[in-house]
């Protein structure tokens, strides 16, 4: 009888899982997330525009992003829709990866493990913002992150090698970015039936554009951290701040993060353009 209950009561339990995973309530919060990501990335594209035109101090990262909201009027306001926009970003990745989707293979245990890595990272994003709208503190800055996670791996047997084949994933991961925009996939996750035609290209001009500068960035991040890894010295390995500054010193000059920064920008319109027509 024990069993039969309980397992009644599991029955019901997942049933309301999947209900509220499917509800009104997390399609709303999944597009706030996605808007709200599209509104870093355009702030991130723009201070990484003022890196190469004025040379700007301003971090071109969450840290710099946040800070720029809070220096305009509504800077209070806006800092709390981005909580409210990254945690909903994060409920919809985490009911994702306990219940799957509705795509093919969404149910797969490789889709729900990147749903749940998609889900931390954004809860992380959501708890350091929310820090700083309570003025309690702010994000780590993308820079220190990524040289104390080098650090604390160095510091250990194997260390280089653990830290190596993280630069590749992660330039790997990049790469596939790049490939999966250039091949116009996140077409396939869109709705845009009642959109005009030329609504529908601009918008995959977005996702192309936008996507590919994504994947480069990350790409950039990776093989920074190769480096380190080869060199044993955690000061090489670089946040996104970091990654972006460096493509001004390169023979390109300060074109190349402008043409990658315009494509930041190009990444959060495309999201806010997610926001509106995405399957969720």
């Amino acid at each position: 009888m024990v069993t039969r209950t309980a397992r009644r009561r599991t029955f019901r339990a997942r049933r309301a899982g999947r209900q509220a995973a499917n509800s009104r309530l997390m399609t709303w919060l999944a597009r706030a997330g996605l808007a709200a990501r599209g509104t870093m990335y355009i702030l991130v594209g723009i201070i990484a525009i003022q890196i190469a035109v004025k040379g700007s101090q301003q971090q071109a990262d969450r840290v710099g992003a946040v800070r720029l909201v809070a220096q305009t009027p509504l800077g209070s306001a806006i800092l709390w829709l981005l909580v409210v926009g990254f945690a909903g970003m994060t409920l919809w990745r985490l009911s994702e990866a306990a219940w799957g989707t509705n795509e093919p293979g969404g149910r797969k245990a490789g889709h729900r493990l990147a749903n749940l890595a998609r889900g931390v990272f954004y809860a992380v994003v959501t708890f350091g913002i929310l820090k700083y709208a309570l003025g309690i503190g702010q994000p780590s800055s993308s820079d220190q992150q990524s040289q104390d996670l080098t650090a604390t791996a160095l510091q250990h047997r194997g260390g280089q090698v653990i830290v190596a084949i993280a630069g590749v994933v992660i330039a790997a991961g990049g790469l596939y970015l790049m490939y999966r925009a250039y091949k116009r996939e996140f077409l396939k996750h869109l709705r845009m039936g009642s959109a005009s035609r030329t609504t529908r290209k601009t918008v995959t001009r977005l996702g192309q554009i936008g996507g590919i500068a994504r994947g480069f960035v990350f790409g950039t991040v990776g093989v920074f951290l190769v480096v380190a890894a080869q060199q044993a010295n955690p000061q090489q390995a670089k946040g996104i701040d970091s990654a972006l500054r460096a493509l001004a010193h390169t023979p390109l000059g300060p074109w190349l993060l402008v043409v990658v920064a315009l494509g930041l920008v190009t990444f959060g319109v495309y999201s806010w353009c997610e926001a509106r027509w995405r399957a969720v």
